[in-house]
């Protein structure tokens, strides 16, 4: 049933529209008029007519409104004498008036339940794909239209279901990428003694989550939660070729050698486990990224993300590893011999101990 306000009897009668929706909400709203304050809790006294009132749309005939007009008035409909009117700050004195001859009830069509979600009243539109597309396209669409309709600030949107999981996700992905990624330069900061180390390790790493993707998108996979913990574990398996490099190139360091004898030899020399390593890495996860068994299309992206990172990584670790180690070698011995103590006084004159350095 819906209220419509009859603008002439109100003013006839004196009575604003405020006047109406205040009696209205007085009667069916949740006005608080007074608290009541006990040694063990706080109670709230809120206002409103008999609940049979309220049940029933006739029983609107039986509350009253205090009109604007004097006491001769009659509440039958008379025009109110001049200069009856009062001021809007002052409160009603004429005869009262049934709220009924105030206001028309029109039946309306309304929903049979009102769904609410944290309190608030909510509507929910499903939606699906076609084949083809992905939940991430979908998501991305429906932002586009909420942006093209300029929706008020009193109206909020969220997604529910496996697109609220998806939004979830996605917002976690990258911090769990780094967070790998940082926990893996710790442990070999603290294994090596040294910052430049770890980041010659780490640099094979962009390869591998490169070549995951490429991956994924030529079978047409999506970027799901099950694909970024490939991408994580590609953060453990790929590092081990340039673990393999850099540990034994350290170790001929030590002994005398170049930096560039020192590597050349660790590549000539771990290039063999470094290749059975990676492919005994593949074939175990070639089952998996070929789609095998019960439930495989669940894991399936796993599989092929660590197969395509594995590859691509493998192709180029093996090119870019001894590069970035010979680069940045040259900058820790830099930053040693900056961050070392001053050698004595009669060293420094001496031009053949300066030669040999």
């Amino acid at each position: 049933m819906s209220l419509q306000i009859d603008r002439e009897a109100a003013a006839v009668y004196g009575v604003t529209q405020d006047q109406i929706r205040q009696e209205l909400y007085d009667c069916f709203g949740n006005r608080q008029v007074a608290s009541m304050y006990t040694a063990v809790n706080d109670y709230y006294v809120i206002l409103e007519c008999d609940p049979k009132i309220q049940a029933n749309p006739v029983g609107l005939s039986k509350l009253f409104l205090k009109t604007n007009l004097n006491g001769q008035a009659a509440a039958g409909g008379a025009a109110p004498a001049a200069g009856s009117g009062v001021s809007g700050a002052t409160a009603p004195t004429g005869p009262v008036v049934p709220l009924s001859a105030l206001i028309r009830q029109v039946p309306t069509i309304g929903a049979l339940q009102v769904n609410h979600q944290g309190q608030q009243p909510a509507m929910t539109i499903f939606f699906s794909m076609d084949p083809g597309y992905a939940l991430g396209q979908a998501v991305d669409a429906i932002r586009q239209i909420e942006q093209e309709e300029h929706l008020p600030a009193s109206i909020t949107t969220g997604f529910q279901g496996n697109a609220q999981i998806f939004e979830a996700s996605l917002k976690g992905q990258g911090m769990l990428v780094l967070a790998a990624v940082f926990a893996a330069f710790v442990v070999l900061g603290i294994l090596y003694e040294s910052f430049i180390h770890p980041i010659t390790i780490l640099s094979g790493l962009p390869s591998a989550g490169v070549g995951a993707l490429i991956v994924l998108m030529m079978f047409k996979m999506d970027l799901s939660i099950i694909a970024m913990i490939g991408i994580v574990m590609l953060v453990g398996i790929v590092k081990k070729n340039a673990i393999m490099m850099i540990d034994f190139a350290i170790q001929r360091r030590a002994v005398g050698l170049s930096a560039d004898e020192a590597i050349r030899e660790a590549c000539l020399l771990r290039f063999r486990p470094i290749m059975m390593t990676t492919f005994a890495a593949i074939f175990g996860a070639l089952p998996i990224a070929l789609g095998a068994g019960a439930g495989s299309e669940l894991r399936q992206p796993l599989g092929v993300a660590v197969v395509g990172g594995l590859l691509v990584s493998q192709l180029l670790t093996l090119y870019i590893t001894p590069v970035v180690y010979l680069y940045l070698d040259k900058v820790d011995r830099l930053l040693k011999r900056r961050l070392a103590p001053p050698a004595d006084l009669p060293a420094k004159h001496v031009p053949h101990a300066v030669a040999a350095e």
